[in-house]
Protein backbone atom coordinates (compact mmCIF):
# COMPACT_ATOMS: atom_id res chain seq x y z
CA UNK A 1 0.00 0.00 0.00
CA UNK A 2 3.15 2.37 0.71
CA UNK A 3 4.52 1.71 -2.39
CA UNK A 4 1.02 2.41 -4.93
CA UNK A 5 0.80 5.96 -2.58
CA UNK A 6 4.05 6.59 -3.56
CA UNK A 7 3.32 5.85 -7.08
CA UNK A 8 0.38 7.94 -6.96
CA UNK A 9 2.32 10.96 -4.88
CA UNK A 10 5.01 10.99 -7.90
CA UNK A 11 2.83 10.89 -10.36
CA UNK A 12 0.99 14.02 -8.72
CA UNK A 13 4.48 16.18 -8.51
CA UNK A 14 5.68 15.23 -12.34
CA UNK A 15 2.20 16.53 -13.92
CA UNK A 16 2.89 20.47 -13.04
CA UNK A 17 6.52 19.80 -14.76
CA UNK A 18 4.82 18.74 -18.34
CA UNK A 19 4.15 22.67 -19.06
CA UNK A 20 7.24 24.19 -18.08
CA UNK A 21 8.87 21.48 -20.40
CA UNK A 22 6.00 22.93 -23.50
CA UNK A 23 6.88 26.56 -22.12
CA UNK A 24 10.69 26.14 -22.82
CA UNK A 25 10.63 24.22 -26.05
CA UNK A 26 8.12 27.22 -27.27
CA UNK A 27 10.89 29.73 -26.17
CA UNK A 28 13.92 27.77 -27.49
CA UNK A 29 11.74 27.54 -31.27
CA UNK A 30 10.80 31.78 -31.16
CA UNK A 31 14.27 32.55 -29.66
CA UNK A 32 15.37 30.00 -33.05
CA UNK A 33 13.42 32.24 -35.15
CA UNK A 34 14.05 35.49 -33.83
CA UNK A 35 17.82 34.41 -34.38
CA UNK A 36 16.88 33.64 -37.72
CA UNK A 37 15.20 36.80 -38.80
CA UNK A 38 18.09 38.77 -37.49
CA UNK A 39 20.34 36.76 -39.60
CA UNK A 40 18.43 37.24 -42.33
CA UNK A 41 18.13 41.57 -41.73
CA UNK A 42 22.20 41.57 -41.01
CA UNK A 43 22.31 39.12 -44.52
CA UNK A 44 20.51 41.77 -46.27
CA UNK A 45 22.32 44.85 -44.73
CA UNK A 46 25.66 43.26 -45.85
CA UNK A 47 24.20 42.68 -49.57
CA UNK A 48 22.94 46.06 -50.04
CA UNK A 49 26.28 47.36 -48.70
CA UNK A 50 28.06 45.43 -51.41
CA UNK A 51 25.94 46.83 -53.46
CA UNK A 52 26.48 50.29 -52.47
CA UNK A 53 30.73 49.82 -52.77
CA UNK A 54 30.52 48.02 -55.77
CA UNK A 55 29.31 50.70 -57.45
CA UNK A 56 31.96 53.30 -56.05
CA UNK A 57 34.67 51.18 -57.06
CA UNK A 58 33.00 50.13 -60.75
CA UNK A 59 32.43 54.26 -60.72
CA UNK A 60 28.86 54.05 -62.98
CA UNK A 61 26.84 56.26 -60.73
CA UNK A 62 23.77 54.58 -62.81
CA UNK A 63 24.26 50.99 -61.89
CA UNK A 64 21.07 49.37 -60.69
CA UNK A 65 19.32 52.59 -61.77
CA UNK A 66 16.30 50.34 -63.40
CA UNK A 67 16.59 47.83 -60.03
CA UNK A 68 12.97 47.32 -58.00
CA UNK A 69 12.43 49.52 -54.95
CA UNK A 70 9.98 47.72 -53.46
CA UNK A 71 9.32 44.49 -51.90
CA UNK A 72 10.11 41.74 -54.37
CA UNK A 73 8.01 39.39 -53.07
CA UNK A 74 4.96 41.94 -53.57
CA UNK A 75 2.26 40.55 -56.40
CA UNK A 76 -0.67 39.84 -57.16
CA UNK A 77 -1.25 36.21 -54.68
CA UNK A 78 0.95 38.17 -51.69
CA UNK A 79 -0.66 41.49 -51.68
CA UNK A 80 -3.87 40.98 -50.42
CA UNK A 81 -2.62 39.09 -47.51
CA UNK A 82 -1.55 42.55 -45.78
CA UNK A 83 -3.94 44.38 -43.85
CA UNK A 84 -1.68 47.30 -44.94
CA UNK A 85 -2.48 47.16 -48.43
CA UNK A 86 -6.63 48.19 -47.54
CA UNK A 87 -4.82 50.70 -45.12
CA UNK A 88 -3.20 52.57 -47.95
CA UNK A 89 -6.15 51.89 -50.35
CA UNK A 90 -8.25 53.80 -47.62
CA UNK A 91 -5.95 56.53 -47.06
CA UNK A 92 -6.04 56.89 -50.74
CA UNK A 93 -9.31 57.03 -51.28
CA UNK A 94 -9.66 59.69 -48.30
CA UNK A 95 -7.20 61.91 -49.40
CA UNK A 96 -8.08 62.30 -53.03
CA UNK A 97 -11.83 63.08 -52.09
CA UNK A 98 -10.42 65.78 -49.72
CA UNK A 99 -8.50 67.29 -53.12
CA UNK A 100 -11.16 66.85 -55.45
CA UNK A 101 -14.03 68.94 -52.80
CA UNK A 102 -11.60 71.20 -53.03
CA UNK A 103 -10.55 71.78 -56.10
CA UNK A 104 -14.35 71.41 -57.58
CA UNK A 105 -15.25 74.05 -55.22
CA UNK A 106 -12.90 76.84 -55.58
CA UNK A 107 -10.75 75.88 -58.82
CA UNK A 108 -7.19 76.72 -59.54
CA UNK A 109 -7.31 80.07 -58.70
CA UNK A 110 -7.66 79.95 -54.91
CA UNK A 111 -3.97 79.06 -54.02
CA UNK A 112 -3.95 79.36 -50.13
CA UNK A 113 -6.95 77.13 -50.05
CA UNK A 114 -5.27 74.60 -52.36
CA UNK A 115 -2.00 75.14 -50.00
CA UNK A 116 -3.65 74.11 -46.81
CA UNK A 117 -6.11 71.45 -48.56
CA UNK A 118 -2.76 69.18 -50.21
CA UNK A 119 -1.41 69.67 -46.79
CA UNK A 120 -4.03 68.34 -44.71
CA UNK A 121 -4.45 65.35 -47.08
CA UNK A 122 -1.02 65.00 -47.48
CA UNK A 123 -0.41 64.91 -44.02
CA UNK A 124 -2.97 62.44 -42.75
CA UNK A 125 -2.52 60.16 -45.55
CA UNK A 126 1.25 59.74 -46.45
CA UNK A 127 1.46 57.03 -43.39
CA UNK A 128 -0.76 54.91 -44.86
CA UNK A 129 0.00 55.06 -48.58
CA UNK A 130 2.28 57.33 -49.38
CA UNK A 131 -0.04 60.51 -50.00
CA UNK A 132 0.01 60.04 -54.03
CA UNK A 133 -3.19 61.83 -54.19
CA UNK A 134 -3.03 61.18 -58.29
CA UNK A 135 -2.61 58.74 -60.70
CA UNK A 136 0.18 60.67 -62.73
CA UNK A 137 2.37 60.37 -59.40
CA UNK A 138 1.39 57.20 -58.78
CA UNK A 139 2.06 56.01 -62.53
CA UNK A 140 5.73 57.75 -62.09
CA UNK A 141 5.94 55.57 -58.55
CA UNK A 142 5.67 52.53 -60.73
CA UNK A 143 7.58 53.15 -63.61
CA UNK A 144 10.70 54.29 -61.03
CA UNK A 145 9.62 50.91 -59.42
CA UNK A 146 9.28 52.09 -56.55
CA UNK A 147 5.91 50.53 -56.10
CA UNK A 148 4.73 46.84 -57.47
CA UNK A 149 2.29 46.83 -60.19
CA UNK A 150 -0.93 45.79 -58.12
CA UNK A 151 -0.42 48.34 -55.60
CA UNK A 152 -0.33 51.30 -58.21
CA UNK A 153 -3.08 49.70 -59.75
CA UNK A 154 -4.85 49.55 -56.75
CA UNK A 155 -4.34 53.39 -55.67
CA UNK A 156 -5.14 54.44 -59.28
CA UNK A 157 -8.63 52.53 -58.61
CA UNK A 158 -8.99 54.17 -55.06
CA UNK A 159 -8.12 58.02 -56.10
CA UNK A 160 -10.53 57.43 -58.75
CA UNK A 161 -13.08 56.22 -56.39
CA UNK A 162 -11.88 59.08 -53.92
CA UNK A 163 -12.56 62.07 -56.49
CA UNK A 164 -15.84 60.72 -57.53
CA UNK A 165 -17.18 60.76 -53.56
CA UNK A 166 -15.81 64.16 -53.10
CA UNK A 167 -17.81 65.17 -56.45
CA UNK A 168 -21.18 63.15 -54.80
CA UNK A 169 -21.02 64.75 -51.26
CA UNK A 170 -20.48 68.15 -52.79
CA UNK A 171 -23.56 68.13 -54.90
CA UNK A 172 -25.08 66.72 -52.36
CA UNK A 173 -24.21 69.99 -50.43
CA UNK A 174 -24.94 71.77 -53.32
CA UNK A 175 -28.73 70.01 -53.49
CA UNK A 176 -29.89 70.27 -49.91
CA UNK A 177 -28.84 73.67 -49.65
CA UNK A 178 -30.83 74.98 -52.98
CA UNK A 179 -28.15 76.61 -54.15
CA UNK A 180 -28.00 77.46 -58.24
CA UNK A 181 -24.20 77.35 -58.05
CA UNK A 182 -22.94 74.63 -60.72
CA UNK A 183 -19.60 72.71 -60.18
CA UNK A 184 -17.15 73.92 -62.81
CA UNK A 185 -16.72 72.30 -66.42
CA UNK A 186 -13.26 72.11 -67.95
CA UNK A 187 -13.86 74.00 -71.56
CA UNK A 188 -13.42 71.07 -73.64
CA UNK A 189 -10.25 70.36 -75.82
CA UNK A 190 -10.40 70.61 -79.72
CA UNK A 191 -7.96 69.75 -82.39
CA UNK A 192 -6.84 73.48 -82.59
CA UNK A 193 -5.66 73.68 -79.15
CA UNK A 194 -4.91 69.86 -78.20
CA UNK A 195 -1.33 70.41 -78.14
CA UNK A 196 -1.31 73.41 -76.20
CA UNK A 197 -2.77 72.10 -73.01
CA UNK A 198 -1.28 68.75 -73.45
CA UNK A 199 2.20 70.69 -72.99
CA UNK A 200 0.74 72.82 -70.05
CA UNK A 201 -0.77 69.25 -68.58
CA UNK A 202 2.63 67.42 -69.32
CA UNK A 203 5.13 69.92 -68.20
CA UNK A 204 2.92 70.92 -64.78
CA UNK A 205 3.05 66.70 -64.29
CA UNK A 206 7.09 66.73 -64.66
CA UNK A 207 7.21 69.40 -62.22
CA UNK A 208 4.78 67.86 -59.18
CA UNK A 209 6.59 64.24 -60.43
CA UNK A 210 9.79 65.83 -59.69
CA UNK A 211 9.00 68.08 -56.28
CA UNK A 212 7.21 64.70 -54.96
CA UNK A 213 10.41 62.45 -55.70
CA UNK A 214 12.59 65.48 -53.95
CA UNK A 215 10.20 65.81 -51.21
CA UNK A 216 10.72 61.67 -50.10
CA UNK A 217 14.11 63.30 -48.46
CA UNK A 218 12.65 64.57 -45.87
CA UNK A 219 10.47 61.03 -45.12
CA UNK A 220 10.82 60.96 -41.21
CA UNK A 221 9.08 64.22 -40.97
CA UNK A 222 5.73 63.75 -42.46
CA UNK A 223 4.90 67.28 -42.05
CA UNK A 224 7.74 68.42 -44.00
CA UNK A 225 6.65 66.26 -46.68
CA UNK A 226 2.95 67.51 -46.72
CA UNK A 227 4.66 71.37 -46.75
CA UNK A 228 6.71 70.55 -49.75
CA UNK A 229 4.23 68.63 -51.62
CA UNK A 230 1.51 71.39 -50.69
CA UNK A 231 3.53 74.40 -51.62
CA UNK A 232 5.48 72.36 -54.41
CA UNK A 233 1.93 72.10 -56.02
CA UNK A 234 0.76 75.40 -55.42
CA UNK A 235 3.51 76.89 -57.19
CA UNK A 236 3.39 74.54 -59.75
CA UNK A 237 -0.32 75.41 -60.48
CA UNK A 238 0.36 79.26 -60.17
CA UNK A 239 2.89 79.03 -63.03
CA UNK A 240 0.79 76.81 -65.15
CA UNK A 241 -2.19 79.11 -64.62
CA UNK A 242 0.31 82.21 -64.92
CA UNK A 243 1.58 80.40 -69.08
CA UNK A 244 -1.44 79.26 -70.02
CA UNK A 245 -3.76 82.45 -69.22
CA UNK A 246 -1.10 85.25 -70.12
CA UNK A 247 1.02 83.10 -73.24
CA UNK A 248 -1.41 80.66 -74.86
CA UNK A 249 -4.83 82.33 -74.15
CA UNK A 250 -6.31 79.36 -72.20
CA UNK A 251 -8.47 79.22 -69.46
CA UNK A 252 -10.08 76.61 -67.47
CA UNK A 253 -8.36 73.79 -69.42
CA UNK A 254 -5.88 71.88 -67.29
CA UNK A 255 -5.70 70.00 -63.70
CA UNK A 256 -3.02 67.96 -64.04
CA UNK A 257 -4.71 64.89 -61.77
CA UNK A 258 -6.41 62.53 -63.83
CA UNK A 259 -9.00 61.06 -61.37
CA UNK A 260 -10.33 64.80 -60.50
CA UNK A 261 -10.25 65.82 -64.08
CA UNK A 262 -12.93 63.03 -64.64
CA UNK A 263 -14.80 64.21 -62.21
CA UNK A 264 -14.37 67.66 -64.26
CA UNK A 265 -16.29 66.49 -67.11
CA UNK A 266 -13.36 66.16 -69.60
CA UNK A 267 -15.30 63.27 -71.52
CA UNK A 268 -17.72 64.89 -73.86
CA UNK A 269 -21.37 63.67 -73.73
CA UNK A 270 -22.78 64.06 -77.07
CA UNK A 271 -21.60 64.00 -80.71
CA UNK A 272 -23.13 64.28 -84.06
CA UNK A 273 -21.36 60.86 -85.09
CA UNK A 274 -19.70 58.31 -83.77
CA UNK A 275 -16.73 59.02 -84.92
CA UNK A 276 -16.80 62.71 -83.49
CA UNK A 277 -17.41 61.46 -80.05
CA UNK A 278 -15.02 58.66 -80.20
CA UNK A 279 -12.00 61.31 -81.54
CA UNK A 280 -13.25 63.56 -78.74
CA UNK A 281 -12.91 60.95 -75.95
CA UNK A 282 -9.83 60.28 -77.10
CA UNK A 283 -8.04 63.94 -77.23
CA UNK A 284 -9.61 64.42 -73.89
CA UNK A 285 -8.05 61.03 -72.85
CA UNK A 286 -4.52 61.85 -73.81
CA UNK A 287 -4.29 65.35 -73.16
CA UNK A 288 -6.06 65.03 -69.15
CA UNK A 289 -4.85 61.50 -68.57
CA UNK A 290 -2.10 60.09 -70.98
CA UNK A 291 0.41 63.18 -71.19
CA UNK A 292 0.24 64.14 -67.16
CA UNK A 293 1.60 60.80 -66.34
CA UNK A 294 3.72 60.46 -69.18
CA UNK A 295 5.43 64.01 -68.00
CA UNK A 296 5.26 62.26 -63.98
CA UNK A 297 7.26 59.73 -64.93
CA UNK A 298 10.05 62.17 -66.44
CA UNK A 299 10.09 64.43 -63.63
CA UNK A 300 10.55 61.21 -61.54
CA UNK A 301 13.01 59.93 -64.08
CA UNK A 302 15.06 63.48 -63.93
CA UNK A 303 14.63 63.56 -59.90
CA UNK A 304 16.82 60.07 -59.97
CA UNK A 305 19.12 61.05 -62.68
CA UNK A 306 19.77 64.01 -60.56
CA UNK A 307 20.33 61.85 -57.08
CA UNK A 308 22.65 59.43 -58.89
CA UNK A 309 24.63 61.74 -60.46
CA UNK A 310 25.30 63.63 -57.11
CA UNK A 311 25.89 59.96 -54.82
CA UNK A 312 22.70 60.63 -53.18
CA UNK A 313 21.84 57.33 -51.67
CA UNK A 314 17.98 56.64 -52.38
CA UNK A 315 15.79 56.35 -49.60
CA UNK A 316 13.78 54.17 -50.98
CA UNK A 317 14.17 50.98 -48.88
CA UNK A 318 12.13 52.57 -45.66
CA UNK A 319 10.03 55.54 -47.03
CA UNK A 320 6.26 54.46 -48.24
CA UNK A 321 7.34 52.84 -51.21
CA UNK A 322 6.95 49.56 -48.44
CA UNK A 323 3.63 50.43 -47.58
Amino acid sequence: MAKNKSKKGGKKTSKPAEPQVKTEKVEEVEAVKTTEVKAEKIEKEEQDTKVIVSEKKSGNPFKGFFAAKHDKSENILTIFKSPRIWGGVLGEVIGTMILSMFFLAVGLYQPLYLVFAMIVATAITYKLSGAHLNPAITVGMMASRRISAIRGVLYILAQVLGAWLGLVILNAFISAGGSATELPVMDEVASENFWMVSFVEFFGAALLGYIFCRAQDYKRNPFAVAAIIGTGACTTYLFVVLISSSFLGLQNSFMINPAIALMYQILPTGGENFGELFGQTLLALCTYCIFPMVGAVVGFTLSDIAKKLTGEECCCKECCCKK
